[in-house]
């Protein structure tokens, strides 16, 4: 048994979508969630840059005494690939979310929507490849989904304008399964739904990377928490903002945040 909490580290928002999941998934476990707020978005940088503030943010969740650590951004997760650093287990969104895609796939013909980063580095297209070489990929760069998240127009038309412009040409290659292959994404799954009839498979990072952890605690690759432990979770950001402490309590809800507060990462 380990009580030492969980690290989750993001961008901005968009990986409070895996800390939900993860949260009521495990519900003694304790997490501490980065957003990198001061330096988002992730995905229109350069892969040296996204790599740079990976390793930063992963010393930085090693330094507070994390047991493991979860990379709840596939900008970041295409950069950072190791399963493993610093002797703590390391989760990336691309392989669980990859393997869960082929999983629901009855054609083995599979959408991804990604930022410009993860979609040009091809991290999905290379891993569903690796494992199921019949598989057919269609990729497709969104890079305003990540700005209409972070604003939290969720019900608005102009999302619902901008989400039917990315997704319907990938409705068009006959996928039956579309992995949302940012953690900002499931934010605006009510708008992509709408595009896609509910005949398409979603994908969700968190689910995926919580069907993994729930199978290494069954492997014994995972030290879960102590059977009398309470879950406590702490929100840290790189820059100050109202705007996301509202935003995330909306997305975490009804799981709650026991602190909010900003932190300097070097």
């Amino acid at each position: 048994m380990d009580s030492r909490p969980i690290g989750v580290f993001d961008s901005g928002i968009g990986g409070l979508t895996v800390l939900k999941v993860l949260a009521q998934r495990f519900p003694r476990e304790s997490f501490l969630y980065l957003g990198d707020t001061a330096r988002l978005p992730y995905g229109s940088k350069s892969p040296q840059t996204i790599r740079r503030y990976s390793e930063q943010n992963v010393h930085y969740l090693l330094r507070q005494g994390v047991k493991a650590i979860v990379i709840a951004c596939n900008s970041a997760s295409s950069q950072f690939t190791e399963s493993e650093f610093e002797g703590v287990g390391v989760y990336n969104v691309i392989h669980p979310g990859s393997a869960r895609a082929l999983s629901l796939s009855k054609n083995k013909k599979i959408g991804v929507l990604g930022t410009r980063a993860t979609i040009k580095s091809g991290a999905y297209a290379h891993e569903l490849i690796r494992l199921e070489d019949q598989v057919e990929v269609f990729s497709q760069a969104c890079p305003l989904f990540v700005p209409l998240a972070e604003e939290g127009w969720v019900e608005d038309p102009i999302t619902n304008l901008v989400v039917f412009r990315y997704v319907q040409p990938l409705m068009k290659t006959g996928i039956d399964t579309l992995i949302l292959g940012c953690t900002h994404y499931p934010i605006l799954k009510s708008a992509i739904t709408k595009v896609t009839g509910g005949q398409i498979e979603l994908v969700d990072s968190g689910e995926a990377i919580a069907d993994l952890i729930a199978q290494d605690i069954v492997r014994q690759h995972f030290k879960p928490a102590r059977p009398g432990d309470s879950q406590r979770v702490e929100i840290l950001t790189t820059d100050a903002s109202d705007h996301f402490a509202s935003l995330a309590k909306q997305i975490l809800e009804p799981v709650q945040a026991h602190d909010f507060r900003v932190v300097d990462i070097h």
